[in-house]
């Protein structure tokens, strides 16, 4: 599964992958991997984007179209 909106906040933020893994504590390869749905993505990172983009996991996730947190 591919997560395009991990993509898309990201770049909103004008980060790298680089940048966003350093700040939720991995690296780049990890965090491309998390991107591309080629790794799952433990749950301590989902709260941990969801947190840094001040969203939910559910729309990280693509469980929901609503961006901010309720």
């Amino acid at each position: 599964m591919k997560f395009q909106r991990l993509h898309d906040l990201r770049e909103d933020s004008d980060l790298s992958q680089k940048q966003i893994g350093e700040i939720i504590h991995v690296s780049q390869r990890a965090y491309s991997h998390y991107e591309r749905g080629s790794r799952c993505i433990p749950v301590e990172i989902l709260v941990r984007l969801a947190d840094y983009y001040d969203t939910s996991i559910d729309y990280l996730v693509g469980r929901t179209d609503k961006k901010k947190r309720i």
